[in-house]
């Protein structure tokens, strides 16, 4: 028995010898593959495929699949990753092996799936001025699942008493109440980012991205995502996905390990924008001032991606195209827009539009003068030959406006004449009727503070807002009347919607949760956004607006079938209008209809339009 002994390590002595050749050469799959999957039959033919992992640059790529060719592969400065790009443009659905040799030996191998692209794809139909769009942010709407509040490995944790922290809306909570969004009569809906962003603090408003093929855990998964896109079709909604382009977060996975040095916009020190985005359009600007707003970063936590590098340009460009594929958006909207390069912007959106010719994108472009806005829509021809490519911008001229008109008396500028000026501006822009017109978002004060805090101001505004030239935007909250300075902070300016949370003492969400002033909004808020919807004319129809007199703007909206005549009185008395002024928007018609009311005039004469008041009635 003692001589047995020795036996026993001999035997695993051997064992482990026959294995050595195996742990010698053996390595993991890569930790990452980006984009995860594609798709055969898309009109651009070219992938990139990012692959990471230890030293899989320092290995040679081989595959065999019918109908893919591999164009080039790319490895950079760091040895963990090569960029492959292949030629799809013959390819079949199905299963593309990927084989890493180091030598003559595999060290592994990994499964590319290229999937059947769906039968009508390329066509859908994106967000246009027959919309009009709910803004919401998913972390203040509702937690629909409490499961996931706190997920492993993610940095910061739910905490409701923290206005800045995150609190568990997601996306479950979302389609918990999208009966409630399209009963209001809304047709599109914008949700701030649902990418990860495992940062640890600020994590909840999204704009720090630390995954771009991933949606935060604390939101659900990707095919939760889907599921959310799928179901508001059904409910006539069409998803609208905020994208960001110009940043990362600081705390996204390739931080530790950039592919290339000039992977960032990097300075000798942390040198901020100027946000001087006039520089962009500026003839006489100097390259200094302009290199900085573009190349300095947006905050400390926020670095600033550079669009230059064909391999990042190429990869945010691909990560677009694969969530319109995967989720079937209707539209994107691009985050502060002019702080990318303008260039990169351009071709972004071209190579969108050109996979996706009905599709529709609106870019954050945020300057008050309509002359530096139009120059990023698409289609203007520029004094530099610059064409941005990305059809719709917001209206922060309008917006600016909108704001001060409601609370001002009649005046050369002020009072209604804000709308009337702002709105003759619109030849500086390629298509003013595919501008997105809004009172407020998630960085601004609320639109209720904006006016005053007046329910008449905040009746007028709106009645505007959804019957003027362009694709409304309203924030959620606006139909509760909430209030708040942006300088206040942003956590009141993004509370969360009364009733989205198990416990909560409200259910604004029903109207016996709402207060009286509440209803009376959200009932007029409803009212318009249906008849809006339901009313071509105030889609595509063409704009007739008089000079206001007395803080007393009419116009018309109106096209070869329909008229709809909208009168506004801004003085705190009623006044008596003359119709007269205004027969070539009326002329021919035998009735006017107010659309909300009932009320009937059959005399174009003098009509009695009572105080604070916006009336539109149908003319016939």
């Amino acid at each position: 028995m003692r001589n047995s002994k020795p036996l026993l390590p001999a035997a695993m002595l051997m064992l482990l010898a026959l294995m050595l050749p195996v742990f010698a050469f053996a390595q993991p799959a890569p930790e990452r593959v980006e984009p995860p999957f594609w798709w055969a039959g898309m009109y651009h033919s070219e992938l990139q495929v990012m692959v990471y992992g230890k030293d899989i640059g320092l290995t040679r790529l081989e595959l065999d699949h019918p109908g893919v060719v591999v164009k080039e592969v790319v490895a950079v400065e760091s040895p963990n990753y090569l960029f492959v790009y292949l030629d799809l443009s013959e390819a079949q659905p199905g299963t593309i092996r990927m084989n890493f040799r180091s030598g003559r030996r595999v060290l592994f191998s990994y499964d590319f799936e290229l999937r059947q692209r769906e039968e009508g794809s390329r066509y859908r139909q994106g967000f246009d001025a027959s919309d009009a769009m709910y803004l919401l942010m998913p972390d203040r709407f509702a937690n629909g699942d409490l499961t996931n509040d706190d997920m492993p490995g993610m940095l910061e944790k739910a905490d409701r008493s923290n206005p800045d922290g995150r609190h568990g809306g997601d996306i479950q909570g979302i389609i918990n109440h999208l009966d409630y969004i399209s009963d209001l009569g809304f047709t599109a809906l914008w949700i701030n980012p649902l990418l990860e962003n495992n940062q640890p603090r600020y994590s909840y408003h999204g704009y720090a991205t630390t995954d771009y093929y991933k949606i935060d855990p604390r939101f659900g998964t990707n095919e939760d995502f889907r599921r959310l896109v799928q179901e508001a079709e059904g409910k006539g909604l069409k998803i609208i996905k905020d994208m960001i382009f110009n940043h990362s977060g600081h705390y996204h996975w390739w931080m530790k390990d950039l592919p290339t040095s000039d992977w960032l916009n990097q300075w000798p020190e942390f040198t901020r924008t100027t946000y001087r985005m006039t520089t962009l359009v500026d003839p006489y600007a100097a390259y200094s001032d302009s290199k900085r707003m573009v190349d300095g970063w947006f905050d400390t936590n926020m670095p600033d991606l550079n669009q230059r590098n064909r391999l990042l340009a190429t990869y945010l460009i691909q990560n677009s195209v694969w969530w319109i594929e995967f989720a079937a958006l209707k539209g994107i909207r691009m985050d502060t827009q002019p702080y990318s390069d303008k260039y990169f912007m351009s071709y972004w959106g071209r190579y969108v539009l050109d996979e996706y010719p009905n599709f529709n994108i609106v870019g954050e472009a945020w300057m008050g003068i309509p002359a530096m806005i139009s120059y990023f829509q698409g289609g203007k021809m520029n004094h530099d030959g610059y064409d941005s490519n990305i059809p719709s911008v917001f209206d922060f001229s309008l917006y600016d406006e909108i704001g001060r008109a409601f609370q001002e008396d009649h005046g050369w500028a002020s009072g209604m004449m804000r709308l009337y000026n702002s709105l003759a501006m619109d030849f500086l822009y390629p298509n003013p009727y595919n501008l997105v017109i809004f009172g407020d978002n998630h960085d601004t004060d609320r639109f209720f503070t904006r006016v005053g805090e007046d329910l008449s101001n905040q009746k007028m505004a709106l009645t505007f807002l959804l019957t003027t030239r362009g694709i409304p935007q309203i924030y959620s909250g606006t139909e509760l009347l909430k209030a708040a300075y942006e300088h206040d902070g942003h956590g009141p300016m993004r509370s969360n919607f009364p009733g989205g949370w198990p416990g909560d003492p409200v259910n604004a969400f029903t109207r016996e949760g709402r207060s009286p002033q509440q209803n009376e909004i959200f009932d007029h808020i409803r009212s318009l956004l249906h008849y809006r919807k339901d009313n071509p004319v105030l889609h595509y129809g063409w704009l007739k607006h008089f000079v206001p007199e007395n803080n007393v703007y009419v116009y018309f909206r109106f096209n070869d079938n329909q008229r709809i005549m909208v009168l506004m009185n801004n003085n705190p008395e009623p006044v008596q209008l003359e119709l007269s002024k205004y027969t070539e928007g009326w002329e021919g018609a035998r009735e006017a209809v107010e659309v909300l009311t009932g009320k009937r005039h059959t005399a174009f004469d003098q009509w009695i339009i009572p105080a604070k008041t916006a009336e539109v009635f149908e003319l016939k």
